[in-house]
């Protein structure tokens, strides 16, 4: 390809101004992407070489893993999803409408129960399993507020997997494939990445693990150890040493006049006590549960997730205000646990053996000081209900700090079970000829993240710098003075040699300044750069450096395909 001055290659010499993230930021400048609207972009064609790059590695590595390609529909309707019960939890995130016939139709933010209900329909024995399949498509989430340019967008591209097997033996056997092929893929691009334990979430099931791109923009977090264990922030298990009951005296009980005073902040600022000092009370109405009350220490937030898990429960809300009157006497923000009677009450377990801590007095604008468990109040239970913090104990080694790190997730892969299958009717005849349901596993992989945190993680303040499999062309030579009829003939005759081997190459010979062009080289970041002029032709070389580190090397003419072939090979 020649880049001419009508080639669309628009880059820009300043961010805009609605570019939260580095990888927003370069995808606009380097002429990659355009916005269309919020969440929604245009891809311009060196931005559709770099995805095209992308889908072509992730293809080949699931082909390789034995996963057969498939293409499910976008549309879909809603009865699918009613059926799962997935409706109503993803709720205003799904994009719906009513076709001319009044049907609910949904676009699809992911597939399994289109995948599951089409297996439903064409596997019907044990003969038939194992599969893989997977497929490439586009999804579509009504996010409330899209962020980061494609790392958070209404419409995404996904490679999406699904496995099917008769028994949890060969759900291990595809899972740990699938989590080797993930990682063969993430190499390939060229990314740094670290596999995480992970929440399942939505997508329900067992086992569950993420892999994650470390980036100051990631929007998601992850907590590791330099011992090797490494979690996502809903999943991280706290550590906890019993230290039993804390020695001392108790004080005497008393109430105090908090007047106004609801957060944490404000009531330890007003009583001159240390966050750490404060119990907080939160009530739940948990599923199937009712109202729960739950403590943690004032300097700790409670995880959702491990409370989703302790009560096995799939919906769970905090306590209206109304729910708080009644149950405690008092208006949000002055709840505690004494004196609150017909609740279950649990707490983390660093609220135990606190003595003579703060708690909300269950009126309203008072507090309770001296309180100690046990004496004042009985806990149900204890239990990990908290987030993990930079700096707490590694819960593995039990020695190491635990660092928090923003990261991008780039793929996460589940286990599934039955989960689907059993209510999509996905069922297969064993040996026995018994019906049983189909075991099933679940791999996702987001395209559009791979090219951003790949940006994230190969730049500099001059531009992308893309590693040598995503680089949208892998060769740009830079044509100086290009109104030299010889220095263009022979710039011409290098790009038809290098092509010819299958080398992607872009020609620039653009009627622009030197600085210009070299700029525009470093701001897109093409992995490799030649530079033919007046000069280097006259001495017989050819200036070559590699965007990665910047050196400047001559190359004897006769010697330039060799050097490249010998240097491509090499990486």
């Amino acid at each position: 390809m020649k880049w001419l001055d009508n080639i669309l290659i628009p880059t820009l010499k300043e961010s805009p101004s609605e570019a939260e993230s580095l990888s927003h930021k370069l995808m606009i400048r380097a002429g990659l992407i355009r916005k269309l609207s919020s969440g929604i972009y245009c891809y311009l064609p060196l931005g559709e070489k770099v995805l095209s790059k992308t889908i072509d590695i992730v293809r080949k590595h699931m082909n390789l893993a034995g996963a057969q390609e498939v293409l499910l529909p976008a549309l879909q309707p809603a009865a699918l999803w009613e059926n799962s019960g997935r409706l109503k939890l993803l709720g205003e995130d799904i994009f719906s409408f009513k076709d001319r016939h009044k049907n609910l139709m949904i676009l699809g933010p992911t597939h399994e129960e289109v995948i599951t209900d089409l297996v439903s329909r064409e596997i019907k024995s044990y003969k038939q399993l194992p599969q893989i399949l997977y497929q490439i498509q586009t999804k579509f989430r009504d996010e409330p507020r899209p962020r980061f340019g494609v790392i958070r967008s209404k419409e995404f591209i996904m490679k999406d997997a699904y496995s099917f097997d008769a028994d949890e033996d060969g759900l291990n056997k595809n899972y740990a494939l699938m989590m080797k092929t993930y990682c063969n893929i993430f190499s390939s691009c060229g990314l740094d990445f670290i596999m995480v334990e992970a929440d399942p979430g939505i997508m329900g099931g067992g086992q569950s693990a993420e892999f994650m791109v470390l980036s100051e923009s990631g929007e998601d977090f992850i907590v590791s150890c330099n011992c090797g264990a490494a979690f996502s922030l809903d999943t991280a298990p706290c550590f906890f040493k019993d230290i039993g009951k804390r020695r001392g005296k108790q004080l005497l009980l008393r109430e105090v006049s908090t007047p106004s005073k609801m957060t944490v902040e404000e009531v330890s600022q007003f009583l001159k006590v240390s966050p750490e000092n404060l119990v907080k009370t939160i009530i739940y109405i948990i599923e199937k549960q009712g109202p729960v009350a739950v403590l943690v220490r004032g300097d700790h937030r409670i995880n959702e997730t491990k409370l989703k898990k302790l009560f096995g429960a799939n919906r769970f809300n905090l306590a209206d205000g109304e729910t708080i009157l009644g149950l405690t006497g008092s208006k949000v923000g002055f709840s505690g646990p004494v004196n609150l009677r017909g609740i279950k009450i649990i707490a983390d377990y660093t609220v135990k053996g606190m003595s003579n801590f703060v708690c909300g007095a269950n009126k309203n604008d008072m507090h309770l000081t001296g309180v100690n468990e046990s004496r004042d109040f009985k806990i149900d239970e204890y239990a990990d209900l908290r987030f993990i913090e930079n700096g707490d104990i590694c819960p593995k080694c039990q020695k190491s700090k635990m660092e928090l790190k923003r990261a991008i997730e780039v793929g996460h892969i589940f286990k599934l079970g039955t989960r689907y299958s059993q209510v999509c009717g996905a069922t297969y005849l064993d040996v026995d000829q018994k019906e049983k349901p189909i075991i099933m596993g679940c791999y996702g992989l987001g395209i559009n993240r791979i090219v951003a945190a790949s940006i994230e993680q190969n730049h500099d303040d001059k531009g992308i710098s893309w590693p040598l499999s995503l680089s949208p062309f892998t060769i740009i030579i830079v044509v100086l003075n290009s109104s030299n009829k010889d220095v263009t003939h022979f710039a011409e005759s290098i790009y038809r040699k290098l092509t010819r081997t299958g080398i992607d190459v872009l020609l620039d010979i653009r009627d622009r300044g030197a600085g210009v062009k070299f700029k525009d080289a470093d701001l897109i970041g093409f992995y490799m750069r030649l530079v033919i002029s007046p000069r280097t032709l006259s001495n017989g070389i050819v200036e070559m450096s590699l965007r990665g580190d910047g050196k400047a090397k001559n190359i004897k003419i006769d010697k330039i395909e060799m050097e490249i072939k010998k240097l491509l090979d090499k990486n």
